[in-house]
């Protein structure tokens, strides 16, 4: 079974919060993974001119969530989850898969 791409037009927010080097470079590699092109990736901690409709990744250690953006309210976005993205590790820490 394939892995399911991500439905998307335009840009990618993956939002980052000052996550590790290592972390940041997996989520990347996930996103491609699952049919992102990198150049629409815009790696960001606060999304400018985002529009509903677009999709933003929330980076966390274990896994990326990916929501579509419903509705903007005061330069702030509501999303839903279309999809969670395990990220996996090996016994000694590092990101593999």
């Amino acid at each position: 079974m394939g892995q399911a791409t991500i439905s998307y037009t335009g840009k990618v927010w993956a939002i980052n919060h000052n996550n590790p080097e290592p972390l940041v470079e997996h989520a990347l590699k996930k996103l491609r993974d699952h049919g992102v092109r990198p150049e629409d990736i815009v790696l960001t901690d606060a999304p400018e001119g985002i529009e509903v409709g677009a999709i933003v990744v929330e980076i966390w250690p274990h896994h990326l969530d990916v929501g579509r953006v419903r509705t903007i309210r005061n330069e702030s976005f509501i999303s839903g989850t279309e999809m969670t993205i395990d990220l996996v590790t090996d016994e000694r820490g590092n990101y593999v898969g």
